[in-house]
């Protein structure tokens, strides 16, 4: 296995799979519409790539200064197939991240998680991660 950033359109295509099982209200179209846009605000994708060259876990994330947090990631997205699940693919994209952040000098990561996702909660609890707030959405109503 070897963890690689995204760095051409036929990379893209290759993650999608695996962002989906996690967005699933994307389309292939939108999701590297979405992704030209985030990639301007400094979102990545790093997956793990298998032996035989298939995907089966990413992660997305963004660098981002705050005045409350400092300069931090954040993770958007961490994904991995159901069929890959509980093999450490996650965790190392984790890894992968924490050392990504301490080399641009960053202060801390942050992501947001569903309150269903239990397993992922044990992960980042594994992981050093502390639940640190609520996080609270105004919806707005579509300009049509």
């Amino acid at each position: 296995m070897q963890i690689k950033l995204v760095q051409s359109h036929e990379d893209l295509l290759r993650c999608f799979p695996v962002i989906h099982e996690l967005r699933p209200h994307l389309t292939v179209e939108r999701f590297v519409e979405m992704y030209e846009q985030m990639q301007k605000e400094s979102y990545q994708i790093a997956f793990v790539e298998e032996p035989n060259h298939e995907i089966w876990s990413a992660v997305g994330f963004r660098c981002m200064n705050l005045f409350y947090a400092g300069k931090i990631i954040y993770i958007d997205d961490l994904s991995t197939l159901p069929q890959a699940r509980g093999k450490g693919r996650a965790s190392q994209l984790l890894d992968f991240v924490k050392q990504f952040a301490i080399e641009l000098g960053c202060d801390a990561i942050h992501l947001d998680s569903g309150h269903q996702r239990h397993d992922a909660h044990r992960l980042y609890l594994q992981k050093k991660f502390k639940i640190a707030s609520h996080h609270f959405i105004l919806e707005l109503p579509k300009n049509t």
